[in-house]
């Protein structure tokens, strides 16, 4: 299925607005974390707020992610996708593979740690052999990122003709996959200077890229019908200069 609408239109952009002099970049792959905590009565999500010296959507409130690293390819990993997940991960993708797939899911885990000091993964396989220092923590902590714990939520390409273009994977995980944790991660100097566990409703007083308000709405809708992992995936893209809503089945 796919939508298209003014409100869309109006929606999905990053705030900043395409200029004709900027050239059009190739997306990167690039991936992203939602993080649910479901202990209370009303949901709450991880988030940050970006440090407002950054060049790319500074001072709003956004999940932790980024784009993929060649030694999230080479990670070793606790377990696998589920395979609704794997699959759509691999659709309407160039050179799609497990193994890409499996990166994109990496990713998200590792920017999580960096952005936030949150480890999801499992200490009963005891440390594992990390590729780079990107991974030393997680071997200094013991864990073993758990591909397990996630599931595939949304697919989406910053438009054309901005500073940085991401082909974004967004994740969902329970707070409960956080096997370590370190404290300070989060700070004046760094990539996001403040951590919220957010309701829903309160995220919607936040300042936040319309993509991400996008994408608490489409969690929305997951919680409402209980986190199914096989509903499908929307996939936000620009289409002949109209965004468009597709479904990953």
């Amino acid at each position: 299925m796919t939508e298209t609408s003014p409100e869309l239109t109006a929606l999905l952009p990053d705030g900043t607005a395409p200029r004709a002099q900027t050239p059009n970049l190739r997306p990167r792959d690039a991936a992203s974390l939602i993080l649910v905590d479901r202990s209370r009565k009303a949901p709450r999500v991880l988030m940050g707020r970006r440090h407002p010296g950054h060049r790319f959507m500074p001072d709003v409130f956004v999940f932790p992610g980024g784009r993929v690293e060649a030694s999230d390819r080479a990670m070793p990993v606790f377990g696998m996708l589920d395979g609704d997940s794997e699959r759509r991960l691999m659709t309407r993708v160039q050179r799609p593979s497990p193994l890409r797939a499996r990166a994109l899911a990496a990713a998200a885990i590792r920017e999580t740690f960096e952005e936030t000091g949150l480890m999801l993964g499992t200490t009963e396989a005891g440390p594992p052999d990390v590729p780079s220092e990107d991974w030393q923590a997680f071997a200094t902590h013991g864990v073993y990122p758990n591909l397990e714990s996630l599931t595939f939520m949304m697919r989406a390409i910053t438009p054309p003709r901005r500073i940085k273009r991401f082909d974004t994977r967004f994740f969902l995980a329970d707070v409960s996959e956080v096997a370590a944790r370190v404290e300070g991660v989060a700070g004046p100097d760094a990539e996001l200077v403040e951590l919220r566990w957010l309701t829903l409703p309160e995220t919607e007083k936040l300042e936040l890229p319309n993509i991400t308000r996008i994408a608490l709405r489409e969690l929305a809708a997951r919680l409402e019908a209980r986190m199914p992992r096989r509903l499908p995936v929307p996939f936000y893209t620009m289409r002949h200069g109209t965004h468009v809503r597709a479904e990953l089945d």
